[in-house]
């Protein structure tokens, strides 16, 4: 996981600089469109350094499709300095793996959900004259039977050709787009991404402008896939408690050979971060938010003893009062439960005193990767021509 991998082996530079997208590029045209997100605190690379761009008015813009077991998210974001800023930005719940772990296909009307929420995608990449696009599929598109017909489905109905990779590169992108947030400390850290249809943790060795991956694990365990696993809630408040219970073990279940192999990196300093909807979530009900603010949570430290003590009360209310809490509602009410078991899993193999929330992920781990790449490739082309110049 260490390794440096190249933006998109099966979506690789073309001619004309399009990647990830097989229509044609959209004609190049006066830049009239405006910041949206302000510029992330420092971006980093999965290269040694972030290297800018060596064009002082490059303005390409870049995007990153994830689409996961539950969401579909895009982000098309500009190199500035150091940083990137981002111009646009996409997400939707589609329930990609709705129902897959019962049958190990993804329905039609899964799918259907999916492929429209991929076209208005494929619609912003053009109207955002994207100069390079990654798209990515993870743990429901592994796992499904027809994931590889859903793709090509995509493909042909949005110009979208989405890769589906693996759970290594899943971890590998969740740390490169979001380690800038740990806290500051002595030591290996765990960061971890609860996603829909698996949850990827990672210990990492801070330093240098990336970390170093000691060790990592994926579980099939989401909070899509856990809840169907476990079933619907029925019965009174000891019934949804024996429901949470399940979950715990059936998850601890699954971390016990990473906890073990882990044990010996325990410190005083034990530090975690976490990119997930389900940490967002509670962030946000640990702060009382009337309703989500992005500015508010990402980069957010948390108690973790808050946390637990959020989910311990989520596991024992019934979906009809879950869904009249801020940030929560209609959508999240079902799954947060499994999220929160997840998450109380992790804080027993890694009992940090505190817990870093970030809003981000694979998608800005993309970005990131592109763009360095991108930079990289300027660099050798411009080292190259002037090499010939010189008649070397």
């Amino acid at each position: 996981m260490a390794d440096i991998n190249p933006p998109d082996v099966r979506n690789g530079h073309t001619a004309d600089g399009w990647s990830g997208h097989t229509g044609k590029p959209p004609p190049r045209k006066p830049d009239r469109t405006t910041p949206g997100d302000k510029p992330e605190n420092g971006a980093l690379s999965d290269s040694a350094t972030w290297r800018r761009p060596p064009h002082r008015h490059f303005r390409q813009a870049y995007a990153a499709i994830d689409l996961g077991t539950n969401n579909c998210r895009l982000l098309i974001a500009r190199p500035a300095a150091e940083n990137f800023v981002v111009i646009d930005a996409f997400s939707r719940v589609v329930r990609l793996g709705e129902g897959l772990a019962q049958t190990g296909r993804l329905s039609q009307k899964a799918m259907d959900r999916a492929v429209g929420a991929l076209k208005i995608c494929s619609d912003k990449l053009r109207k955002r004259n994207v100069h390079l696009a990654r798209s990515v599929a993870t743990e429901a598109c592994r796992r499904a039977e027809n994931g590889e017909e859903f793709i090509e489905r995509v493909r042909e109905e949005t110009g979208i050709l989405l890769d589906i990779i693996s759970a290594e590169e899943e971890a590998r992108l969740a740390v490169l787009g979001c380690h800038i947030l740990l806290e500051d400390g002595i030591g290996p850290a765990v960061i971890f991404d609860i996603g829909g249809g698996s949850t990827e943790l990672v210990l990492i060795e801070p330093g240098a402008p990336v970390p170093r991956i000691l060790d990592w694990q994926s579980v099939p365990w989401g909070v899509v896939s856990l809840t169907e696993t476990v079933g619907s809630e029925e019965g009174d408040h000891e019934a949804r408690l024996a429901r949470y219970a399940k979950m715990r073990r059936l998850v601890s279940d699954s971390f016990a050979e990473f906890a073990e192999r882990i044990a010996d990196h325990h410190s005083p300093d034990l530090r975690l971060l976490g990119t997930s909807g389900t940490v967002t979530t509670l962030a946000s009900l640990h702060l009382d938010l009337p309703q989500y603010d992005r500015r508010a949570v990402d980069g957010l430290i948390v108690p973790a003893d808050s946390m637990r003590g959020i989910s311990s009360r989520l596991s024992g209310m019934s979906p009809s009062d879950r869904r009249t809490l801020p940030c929560i509602g209609k959508e999240r009410a079902d799954l947060v439960v499994a999220g929160c078991a997840i998450l109380e899993s992790i804080l027993d193999i890694w009992p940090a005193p505190r817990l870093g929330v970030a809003d981000r992920g694979i998608r800005e781990g993309i970005l990131r990767s592109m763009m360095s790449a991108d930079a990289d490739g300027m660099e050798a082309q411009a080292a190259l021509r002037r090499l010939k110049k010189s008649g070397a």
